[in-house]
């Protein structure tokens, strides 16, 4: 382990945050910072870590990914690495050691009893061996299949291929040593809303209690 990570260790307790694609894992962050928990959105990390790095990914990818206004379209630059292994390898050898150390100094000025690490692909994160545990949001394929078309605008041929690619999500996840929590968030937008909300926070006062976590 390195030493930044053993530093990450001392003083707070790290809970990972994921969930496949159109899950809801951000829905359950927004819960978790509603009630004043330091969360690290990985995902929004990795959106500047691009924009900082696009001379880098212009002269790897070309210049048609960028935009009218000078930024990276990152439509664009994840069509052209989809389903393409190699240009996928290349993009994250761009990205993801900055991605991971800036996950790392995060962690390390963290001075709270209890933080949070949301991320889309949370088990390839530098903070995964450190975490104390991780709490997985999961949903039906269809309502997820149903989010994805609403929220992306997708054809539905594009939305399967991208649900085929995350086919092994858990069991990657579940290669760690981590404790794992999972949180099933059913509802679909505005319908049974209440509900849903009343039963994603009693979930993770539930989850919160079990790692001993007092409520913020």
């Amino acid at each position: 382990m390195e030493e930044s990570q053993k530093s990450a260790k001392k003083n707070t307790k790290f809970i990972g945050l994921t969930g496949s694609y159109c899950a809801g894992k951000n829905h359950v962050a927004l819960l978790l910072e509603q009630r004043l928990f330091p969360v690290l959105d990985v995902d929004k990390l990795g959106h500047e870590v691009i924009e900082a790095e696009k001379e880098q990914l212009l002269r790897r990818f070309g210049g048609d990914i960028v935009t009218s206004e000078g930024h990276i379209d990152r439509k664009r630059l994840g069509a052209k690495v989809f389903g393409r292994p190699k240009e996928l390898a290349a993009l994250e050898d761009i990205i993801h050691p900055a991605v991971n150390r800036n996950t790392l100094d995060w962690m390390n000025t963290r001075k709270e009893g209890v933080c949070f690490i949301n991320a889309a692909l949370l088990h390839r994160s530098s903070a995964f061996e450190v975490l104390d545990s991780v709490i997985l949001v999961e949903s039906p394929f269809l309502i997820r299949l149903l989010r994805a078309r609403k929220r992306d605008n997708l054809p539905w041929l594009s939305l399967l291929k991208r649900f085929r690619s995350q086919r092994e999500f858990n069991s990657q996840l579940f290669r760690g040593k981590t404790d794992i929590y999972r949180v099933e968030n059913s509802g679909y937008f505005g319908l049974g809303e209440h509900s849903r909300r009343k039963k994603l926070e009693n979930r993770i006062e539930e989850i919160l209690s079990l790692q001993g976590i007092n409520r913020v």
